[in-house]
């Protein structure tokens, strides 16, 4: 006996579903609409920024505006200065921020959930409210107008947040797998560095993205700490070169800003799937 062939029914998409795609398109292009206007206006003409009708579009791109910023002798060394302030800041909170997590997690001492709370405040205080107190102390300490005062102040701001985040990756880690390690005869600085550190390692990648960032684009510290001393300048101070209050070179200012975006993007490109799976390993330990 023949049976009737089924065809398989097609898949309805729900209506929240579509509405929830939607709203997640309208959000992606309100996002990167600003990146967009930032690049397209780095390739504009001077006129066309300038228009009092300016249009999304140009007909006339122009390479003029970079030609200006690597024009600017200085910039290759705030490149340079950002380059090595942003990794510096990076590698060490990493490897700090491994250390007291595992210390936090694995040791039981008096105060552990009082220093935890502290770490927790201490990510509630603003940057603003800090800046003049570390100034002085900077200034105390002889570290004006040098790339450690940009180093340090990122460095003591990064740490909460990598401390709590692999607080988590290092707790998920069952403790039998380090009794095993020690039975077999391995020390803890091998079972620390050959064992643990690998297994929390997409959770470093993720605290080091935030750290890049914040760091990459420091404003507020560059403009704070560095005085008189232009050649430890650092990127987004490079922009004040192309800013003047009488006669902005807007099309300078959007080409450096492309510039300075470009590193972050090749940060993110190399580290992606590290990242996605750090931030999943976080949501599944919250």
């Amino acid at each position: 006996m023949n049976l009737p062939l089924r065809l398989p029914r097609p898949r309805v998409r729900r209506p929240w579903r579509l509405a929830a795609e939607a709203s997640a398109l309208v959000i992606a292009v309100v996002v990167a609409f600003p990146l967009y206007w930032m690049v397209l206006s780095a390739f504009k003409p001077a006129g066309e920024i300038e228009s009092s009708e300016p249009r999304p579009w140009t007909l006339t791109p122009t390479l003029d505006s970079f030609r200006r910023v690597f024009g600017q002798q200085e910039f290759g060394r705030y490149f340079l200065n950002s380059l090595l302030v942003a990794g510096t800041v990076v590698v060490a909170s990493a490897l700090i921020a491994f250390l007291a997590a595992t210390a936090v997690t694995r040791f039981r001492f008096r105060f552990r959930t009082t220093l935890l709370i502290m770490f927790l405040v201490a990510q509630m205080v603003p940057v603003e409210a800090l800046t003049i107190p570390l100034f002085f102390l900077m200034r105390d300490f002889g570290q004006l107008n040098t790339l450690g005062s940009l180093i340090l102040p990122h460095i003591a701001f990064s740490l909460p947040f990598a401390i709590w985040m692999l607080r988590g990756f290092v707790k998920a880690v069952p403790e039998a797998l380090e009794e095993a390690a020690y039975i077999d005869g391995a020390s803890r600085t091998r079972f620390l560095w050959q064992i643990l550190f690998p297994l929390v390692f997409p959770g470093l990648v993720a605290t080091s993205v935030f750290s890049f960032i914040s760091t990459w684009n420091d404003f507020l510290f560059a403009k704070s700490f560095i005085i008189s001393d232009t050649s430890q300048s650092t990127l987004p101070m490079a922009l004040l070169v192309f800013y003047k209050p009488d006669d902005p070179d807007w099309g300078g200012v959007m080409a450096a800003s492309t510039v300075m975006t470009i590193p972050v993007l090749v940060f993110f490109v190399l580290v992606q799937r590290r990242l996605v799976s750090g931030l999943g390993g976080a949501v599944k330990r919250s």
